[in-house]
């Protein structure tokens, strides 16, 4: 159990979840490939069946989970109900949830959002958020604030794995790239909390991005943040644990590394799904040795 002390910083919490269970992040993306693959319907009750499935594998398994909330969204207002539930599921087994929404905006605007979700008054409020910095790093203050007043976290995106992503993320601004920008002003968010392990702001960094990170020279500036890295990318497409060891260096045990369509292929059999999960926590375990003992 990772203690569920709603006002404790999300870092430490963070902290204990993976001493725990070991530094795995894992999705629960309903694409409607996977669906019909768990031969479900691609309805909002195939949705619902599949995300009943998913909490009750991940559920007190695993650090974080990270729901995709566009997969729910597409469904209109009964999808969202299914994510209700899905974070409401995840508090109940004591696991983080790490909602994918990559929001940003503008005052109140970015208010809104981040009170939607990581207010504790909202039925959508998840443990962490993901968010976009390219409106200016500045723009994301409503999410930190609020963020910080009830004990969650917030990722942003600094170097993703997207082709297009490169165009202005590699991008020079005032002597520094923009990732190298947003790595510093993550730097600086993260000394507002409390020292030791994880900050409360964390990044995500593409698993695949290895060399960028070399060819940027910010291998040692990733270390300093205290940032914990959510890195996509981990088993479908192509990157193995070594390629995080090697491209994230001194930054490695900073990484949380996220699967998804790797283990949900092994669905709907939820005995099946752990232990597809177990195999990724042994083999990423070595990014953090001695955090994972297995079950």
């Amino acid at each position: 159990m990772t203690g569920r002390n709603s006002l404790e910083p999300f870092g430490i919490r963070l902290e204990a979840a993976v001493a725990l269970h070991g530094p795995v992040c894992v999705g629960i993306d309903p694409h409607p490939q996977l669906l019909e693959a768990w031969d479900l319907p691609v309805t909002v009750q195939g949705l619902r069946l599949f995300a009943e499935v998913a909490v009750e594998a991940f559920g007190g398994a695993v650090a974080l989970v990270k729901p995709q909330s566009a997969f729910f969204e597409r469904f209109g207002a009964a999808g969202v109900e299914v994510l209700e539930d899905v974070l409401a599921g995840l508090r109940e087994m004591e696991t983080l949830s790490l909602l994918d929404v990559k929001r940003g905006d503008i005052g109140s605007t970015m208010l809104a959002y981040a009170q939607a979700y990581l207010d504790e008054s909202s039925s959508l409020r998840a443990d962490a958020i993901t968010v976009s910095p390219f409106l200016g790093f500045g723009s994301l203050a409503p999410a930190f604030d609020i963020a910080r007043r009830n004990g969650r976290g917030v990722f942003v995106l600094a170097m993703t794995s997207n082709p297009e992503g490169a165009t202005v993320q590699h991008a020079t601004w005032d002597g520094d790239t923009v990732s190298g920008a947003i790595i510093e002003a993550v730097s600086d968010a993260n000394c507002l909390t409390p020292a030791g392990g994880y900050g409360d702001v964390g990044m995500v960094v593409g698993a695949t991005v290895g060399k960028d990170i070399a060819e940027l020279g910010v291998t040692e500036r990733l270390a300093q943040t205290r940032a914990p890295l959510l890195a996509p990318g981990l088993g479908a497409q192509g990157a193995t644990v070594e390629d995080i060891a090697g491209g994230f260096g001194p930054a490695s045990h900073l990484v949380l590394p996220a699967t998804s369509r790797a283990v949900l292929a092994a669905g709907p059999d939820p005995v099946a799904l752990r232990s597809a999960l177990r195999e990724v926590q042994h083999e990423a375990a070595t990014l953090r040795p001695g955090s994972y003992g297995g079950e």
